[in-house]
C-alpha cells in the first residue's frame, strides 16, 4: 500500500492499494491551498482508508511538471511523512498519472496550467501491455500559441487539458510500475523554468 501525494496542479492525497486500488483520496482544486490543506488530506485518507502509517510501503509523489511554489509543497510533505516513517519516497512523473487514468490507447497530449500564460505538456504514444503511457515527448513547457510547433505532431493527437492530477491515479501508476520492474521517475522535481524570487550573488551595497 502507497500513499500517493500530487500537488503539481491542486492538491491531491490518496492511499492506494495494488489489490484494492484507491482507498481513499480528497482533493482540493484551489492552487493557492496546498499547504493549507496537505496535512488534513494525509490524516484524512489514513483514518478514511483505515491503514496504519506502519501498513504503508511507501510515499508516491508527483514531480510536476509544476509551478514552483505548489509542486515543492508536496514534495517536501512527501519526503517528510516518509522520513518519519521510515519509508521509501517513490517518484512519479505527475503527466503520467494522468495518462494511465484515462488509458488511452491513441496518442495523447496532456496539457496543464503553467501560469504566466504558458503551459506544460507531454505527448504519449499509446499504453504498453500492461497499460503503462507511453510517454513520446516531454515533458516541457511552452506559450499556448507555440504548442503547435513545439509538438509537430499535434493533430494526430487527443488533446487532454487537466484541472489536477489524482493521487489515487498517481499512487496505482506507482504500484503499476513496481509491479512490472519499471523504473520510477529520477527523483527530481519538475519545474521546468526558475522560481520567482532568487537568491542575489552577493552582499547588498549600503550606501
Amino acid at each position: 500500500m502507497l500513499l500517493a501525494i500530487d500537488t503539481s496542479a491542486g492538491t491531491s492525497v490518496a492511499v492506494v492499494d495494488r489489490e484494492g486500488g484507491v482507498l481513499a483520496e480528497h482533493t482540493e482544486l484551489d492552487t493557492r491551498r496546498h499547504a493549507e490543506v496537505i496535512g488534513t488530506f494525509i490524516a484524512a485518507c489514513l483514518s478514511d482508508s483505515g491503514v496504519a502509517v506502519a501498513e504503508l510501503s511507501g510515499v508516491a509523489v508527483g514531480m510536476g511538471p509544476g509551478p514552483f511554489t505548489g509542486l515543492r509543497v508536496g514534495i517536501a510533505a512527501a519526503r517528510a511523512f516518509a522520513f518519519g516513517a521510515a519509508r521509501p519516497v517513490v517518484p512519479v512523473i505527475s503527466h503520467d498519472a494522468i495518462a494511465y487514468e484515462l488509458g488511452s490507447a491513441e496518442p495523447l497530449l496532456v496539457v496543464t496550467d503553467a501560469r504566466r500564460r504558458e503551459v506544460y505538456w507531454s505527448a504519449y504514444s499509446g499504453i504498453d501491455a500492461v497499460g503503462l503511457p507511453l510517454r513520446a515527448a516531454g515533458p516541457g513547457l511552452t506559450r499556448p500559441d507555440e504548442l503547435a510547433a513545439t509538438v509537430p505532431e499535434i493533430d494526430g493527437y487527443r488533446r487532454l487539458d487537466a484541472a489536477s492530477v489524482s493521487a489515487g491515479a498517481l499512487g496505482m501508476l506507482a504500484e503499476t510500475l513496481f509491479y512490472n520492474r519499471r523504473p520510477f521517475a529520477v527523483d527530481e522535481a519538475l519545474y521546468l523554468r526558475s522560481p520567482d524570487v532568487t537568491l542575489s550573488s552577493g552582499p547588498k551595497r549600503v550606501s
